[in-house]
């Protein structure tokens, strides 16, 4: 059991994808239930199973509305109350200032296209270390593999700082597709706002 809570969510994704997701039922005294296991779970239980790439839907139980979102923003939360502190204040006062904003449509996408090529960087460097066991680690690879996760993640913040200028598109081809689509939601969030801006005096 324990080593299934400890693999990477990309190792497991041949099985787990072909799971359907756990219902799980929150009650008005806050507990929240597995129906698969038919026993009540946490908050750091339902990480361990995000970090096993299992999939989980929570409903509230009486009202049967979908409350998936705001648990795992609790999981959030908690996780960095325990000093595993993965958002920068900075980000977070950006974050909050969106929403309202006409950005708001446009900046979960990004979000969500920038957090996908940083994963997909970091499954490379993790095969290559796989591969490297028994012989010699290839610190070239594993350098330039580190660039590019952390040139992916800084082109994410970017959007945060609307008068810096853009970056160069990274040389790693294993992410061009990616981000072509990302330098098309950057046109679009220049063009929301120019149109935002207030006229000048």
């Amino acid at each position: 059991m324990a080593d299934t809570a400890t693999a990477p969510a990309a190792e497991l994704g041949a099985t787990t994808a072909q799971l359907a997701p756990v219902v799980v039922k929150k009650y008005a005294n806050r507990r929240l239930y597995n129906t698969e296991t038919s026993s009540y779970v946490t908050l750091e239980d339902l990480a361990t199973m995000v970090r096993g790439g299992r999939d989980f839907a929570v409903y509230d139980a009486k009202s049967g509305e979908d409350i998936t979102r705001s648990v795992l923003t609790q999981i959030i939360v908690e996780e960095e109350s325990k000093g595993q502190n993965l958002l920068p204040e900075s980000f977070l006062r950006h974050l909050i200032g969106f929403y309202g904003d006409s950005l708001q449509t446009v900046l979960p996408r990004y979000l969500e296209l920038a957090m996908h090529g940083f994963a997909r960087q970091q499954e490379q460097m993790r095969r290559s270390m796989e591969q490297a066991m028994g012989g010699f680690l290839p610190f070239g690879g594993l350098e330039e593999m580190g660039k590019q996760q952390k040139a992916m993640m800084e082109r994410a913040m970017s959007l945060f700082s609307p008068f810096r200028p853009p970056e160069p598109p990274p040389s790693a081809r294993t992410v061009e597709e990616l981000q072509s689509e990302i330098d098309s939601l950057k046109r679009q969030l220049e063009a929301l706002r120019g149109t935002d801006a207030p006229p000048a005096r």
